[in-house]
């Protein structure tokens, strides 16, 4: 058993509110409206398009994996962490590290559109940047902790 310390119970709060709800929202729309402009808004910038279809279909594919597949295994690795399971660790440094891999490829494939709209200080902390540090984060916190 790993008990929780102050420094778990942050990162736990601020994945849950910063990376996983506004993720869990964003998905949310671009499943169940991926046409609709508050959907293209948020996701793209205001007033965007999609692309073309292999920009569509890219977001939706990441949509429904990240609700199937990423948000439950952080939902679920932050249960753990707070009831000190190493395994707890384990799935938390690993949605981290899906985390952090494709906040940084979409970090730069999606500047372009992204970036103008946001401004650069939301672009670099809080659009991409959340989810970057906080998996980068994670993932060396938690071996830092499994590994004693």
């Amino acid at each position: 058993m790993l008990p929780p310390t102050l420094t778990t119970w942050v990162l736990v709060i601020f994945g849950l509110v910063f990376v996983f709800a506004i993720l869990l929202y964003g998905q949310i729309l671009m499943v169940l409206r991926p046409h609709s402009q508050k959907t293209k808004d948020l996701l793209i910038g205001k007033g965007e398009d999609w692309r073309d279809k292999t920009h569509f279909r890219f977001s939706v594919g990441g949509a429904w994996a990240d609700l199937l597949f990423w948000l439950p295994m952080l939902l679920t690795g932050s249960i753990g962490v707070l009831f000190g399971y190493r395994w707890g660790y384990v799935l938390w440094a690993v949605s981290g590290g899906i985390s952090a891999y494709i906040s940084i490829i979409l970090w730069f494939t999606e500047k372009e559109y992204v970036y103008p709209h946001w401004g650069p200080l939301i672009y670099y902390t809080v659009y991409w940047g959340f989810p970057i540090y906080w998996g980068l984060i994670v993932v060396l916190y938690s071996i830092l902790r499994v590994c004693g």
